[in-house]
């Protein structure tokens, strides 16, 4: 079974093409910078790597680029988009009423608008990707893996706000969680790796959007987003935690409107609203040349960070391992610096050396005295998807 696995994110698609249930890509690529006149595209099968630099707008022209790449007579996987048997989509945020991987028609198309509200810079991209491959791959099965699903096992005193019964019993408002597709591929990874399925485990995904995970025998404990994906950790462009009272202060004092507060703490705050950056990339660069603002909040980062681990270390009565991944957490090795320095009590120690090396596999960073591992483990959020969607079709 040929299964494409479309992964929409905030600025970014990634993309495979797998033989299931063999598990071999076929190929892989991704869009970057999604907006800008130079997006990056990068298309890798066994034959060829491309990589383009060019003006990509929107996630439609991503998509519609992507199609062309795989299809492309020279260079491409594929004769017809008839060879494709289904495609899993990521989508962001399924609510109460989207908790297990699904076959998407129309009413699961709606009910992903509609929580459109609540994941603003993700639920869009996600529903593009659909209806464009409903377009582009129309005898294909299409399926929707939701990044919220992993945390349905989150115990009810950790994702209910103190706030009126009504709206929690009636209106489902409480802490979802996200990014869970990420969380629930590496946190299984390291308790492979540890051989203990009972490891008490904090992951924590470090991209563009960011979330740290609280893992036990397996489930999510809790978890650092909520309601929608906006709190938490400090991230490319979104606040993070804040103090609700900044945002009636903004609109009573300030004179903010309601849209502008909403798109100002989800797409002009984080590492953009503090450097002027949302790459963290561009961010160490310029932190390296003795930018003050950079500095700052590359420290601001890894502070909230090491707030949610010791929390974490609390809710799971000890900790056997901490899991550093996505693009910044498997890439970085001054975030993961930054987060891991001065934890002793913890009993966690990096290792600089280890932590200055590259790999594409699973490895440890840590000393070797230190009693709590610290993993970098490349995340495959398109595998666990693929892996999703064939037990559903089969």
């Amino acid at each position: 079974m040929n299964i494409l696995i479309i992964n929409s994110g905030s600025s970014s698609i990634k993309y495979q093409l797998l033989e299931m249930p063999s598990a071999q890509v076929i190929c892989a690529g991704m869009i970057e910078r999604i907006g800008s006149t130079e997006a990056i595209s990068t298309f890798k099968s066994q034959d060829y790597k491309i990589e383009r630099i060019c003006e990509i707008k929107n996630h439609k022209e991503g998509l519609e680029r992507i199609t062309a790449l795989l299809l492309d007579s020279d260079k491409g996987v594929l004769n017809s988009t008839k060879e494709i048997d289904a495609i899993g989509h990521r989508v962001v945020h399924g609510g109460n009423a989207l908790t297990e991987t699904t076959l998407i028609n129309n009413e699961v198309k709606n009910k992903i608008k509609l929580f459109s509200s609540l994941a603003p810079l993700h639920n869009p991209a996600n529903l593009v990707g659909i209806e464009m491959a409903e377009k582009l791959f129309n005898s294909a099965k299409q399926i929707a893996v939701f990044d919220t699903a992993f945390h349905a096992t989150v115990p009810v005193k950790a994702k209910k706000y103190a706030i009126p019964n009504k709206f929690y019993d009636d209106e489902g408002i409480q802490a979802y969680g996200f990014h869970g597709t990420s969380h629930k591929y590496v946190s299984k990874k390291a308790s492979e790796y540890l051989r203990n399925k009972n490891a008490k485990l904090i992951s924590i995904h470090l991209g563009n959007g960011c979330s740290i995970t609280a893992v036990k025998n397996g489930k999510s404990i809790d978890h650092s987003m909520g309601f929608a994906p906006s709190n938490g950790l400090v991230m490319g462009s979104r606040s993070g935690d804040i103090d609700h009272a900044i945002i009636f202060y903004m609109i009573n004092t300030l004179g903010y409107s309601l849209d502008e507060v909403n798109e100002l703490l989800n797409k002009k705050s984080g590492m953009l609203g503090l450097t002027g950056f949302n790459d963290l990339r561009d961010i160490e660069s310029e932190a390296n040349k003795g930018n003050a603002s950079c500095i700052l909040a590359l420290e601001m980062n890894a502070y909230r960070i090491k707030k949610y681990i010791g929390a974490y270390i609390a809710a799971l009565n000890g900790l056997d391992a901490i899991i550093f991944t996505a693009g910044i957490g498997e890439n970085s090795s001054l975030m993961r610096k930054l987060v891991c320095k001065d934890m002793d009590f913890f009993n966690i120690h990096l290792d600089d050396a280890k932590n200055d090396l590259k790999s594409s596999t699973i490895r440890e960073v840590n000393a070797i005295e230190t009693k709590v591992k610290i993993l970098v483990i490349p995340t495959n959020e398109e595998l666990e998807i693929a892996n999703q969607v064939f037990a559903l079709l089969t």
